[in-house]
């Protein structure tokens, strides 16, 4: 599919066919309440809100949606390393829940759940109030496993080397680091084994960072430990622009696996490789489902993932309830990425109303995926991909000669990488 066709029919998302003739509810876009069936939404990223919007949307307003959301902004982890790049700020990347209550009459909660009652179907949060629910959609995002390297539980460890995997605040202070580090000084990142959130993501990351450091900081260098053996995504776009873009700057080093980390000298340890110190350390954990999921017992794939139904995104370990986004245990060739979060947020959304509304939800979804990388302030690489459901698996699986990956770096592809942003934080939070 080209470019131009792909963002202007994003919006419509490939779930709508999911609905069919579905009988719909009768409801107004001006209110979440009612009698009718209640639905209660845990998680305002990319799946979470889009389901939302959809729930009330294809129920034509008749399903009440809750969500519940700590935060009062949503802030796009797909361009903030633009942000530490210095090529964006933080507000081009951020977006009010307001329009998902003005515009859909979703009752957006700032709280937080602290536990879920599966039997009695009721969601507890920290202000000690109680949500009741016909369909529960939970979509929690990930969790670090802060366990696995010892050091990070020192105090002060985690505000000094930060992450910045979860766009806000340390995407700010990352910045921040690297505008107050020298001249000549090293960068270094360290990148768990896969899967992880946003596969190509550190390595947009490692660009970023050397675009900035070859306008203002040309001495510096970019160290990149990835425990993986190879660069997980778009390996050769991203070689190809550390060589030709950053000759000298940008370092690549496989199996590299972090054992620990010593944030008072800025040392990281290996499994096997010597130590490396460097002036500003990023160290990206290994990750979970989100803990609500993992304490609820959703995390039923070595306890760090949600199995789920693909039809319906139902959980295997308990009923009525949907997990959503890079919490779920992916199929294969899938990424944890914001566009396939926000299919996955569609397929919900069509499922749930068909399952509260005496239907059977669609037997054949598809989903699609299209992930950009800005390899400097301008120029994008992409990989897209389309999934469809396969009934003897069980699992979607990839269509065979769908999608594909760019050529080579270009700005033309940088402007559809805008308008893609543009689109899809619209299609999920207006």
């Amino acid at each position: 599919m080209l470019r131009r066709q792909f963002v202007r029919t994003l919006g419509a998302g490939s779930a709508l066919g999911a609905l069919g003739s579905l009988g719909m509810l009768s409801g107004c876009a001006s209110t979440a309440g009612g009698k009718g069936p209640k639905v209660v939404v845990v998680g305002g990223g990319f799946a979470g809100a889009t389901a939302a919007k959809y729930v009330r949307m294809w129920s034509d307003y008749g399903i009440a949606v809750t969500l519940v959301e700590p935060n009062a902004s949503f802030i796009s982890c797909p361009m903030s390393n633009l942000v530490i790049g210095g090529v964006k700020t933080m507000a081009d990347i951020t977006t009010p829940y307001s329009g998902l209550s003005k515009n859909h009459g979703v009752n957006v909660v700032r709280d937080t759940v602290t536990s879920i009652d599966a039997d009695k179907r009721i969601v507890k949060l920290a202000s000690g109030s109680e949500l009741p629910y016909d369909r529960l959609i939970l979509s929690p995002g990930i969790d670090f496993m802060w366990e696995t390297l010892p050091g990070m539980a020192k105090p002060g460890a985690q505000d000094k080397v930060l992450h910045a995997w979860k766009a806000g605040a340390q995407t700010v202070a990352l910045r921040k680091q690297l505008e107050a580090m020298p001249d000549g000084g090293v960068y270094a990142m360290s990148i768990p084994l896969a899967p992880y959130r946003c596969p190509p993501g550190p390595y947009e990351r490692a660009c970023q960072v050397a675009s900035y450091f070859q306008k203002v900081k040309p001495k510096s260098k970019v160290l990149i430990l990835d425990a993986n053996e190879d660069v997980t995504s778009k390996g050769p776009l991203f070689k190809k622009a550390w060589a030709e873009r950053y000759q000298g700057m940008v370092e690549f080093r496989g199996k590299h696996a972090l054992s620990d980390v010593d944030a008072a000298t800025n040392t990281l340890k290996f499994e096997f490789q010597d130590d490396v110190k460097a002036d500003v350390l990023n160290v990206i954990p290994p990750m979970r489902a989100g803990s609500i999921a993992v304490q609820s017992g959703l995390a039923t794939a070595n306890k760090r993932w949600c199995e789920v139904d693909f039809l319906t995104f139902e959980s295997k370990a308990a009923k009525n309830i949907h997990v959503l986004g890079d919490s779920i245990l992916a199929a294969p060739a899938m990424p944890k990425s914001g566009h396939m979060a926000n299919q996955h947020g569609k397929t919900c959304a069509a499922a749930v109303v068909a399952l509260l509304t005496g239907q059977t939800p669609n037997a054949s979804p598809i989903y699609n995926n299209t992930c950009y990388s800005f390899v400097s302030a301008e120029d994008v690489v992409h990989v897209a991909s389309v999934h469809t459901y396969d009934p003897v698996k069980k699992t979607m699986v990839t269509v065979a000669g769908s999608g594909g990956v760019s050529k080579a770096a270009n700005e033309l592809e940088g402007r559809y990488a805008l308008a893609w942003a543009q689109n899809i934080w619209a299609d999920t939070l207006v």
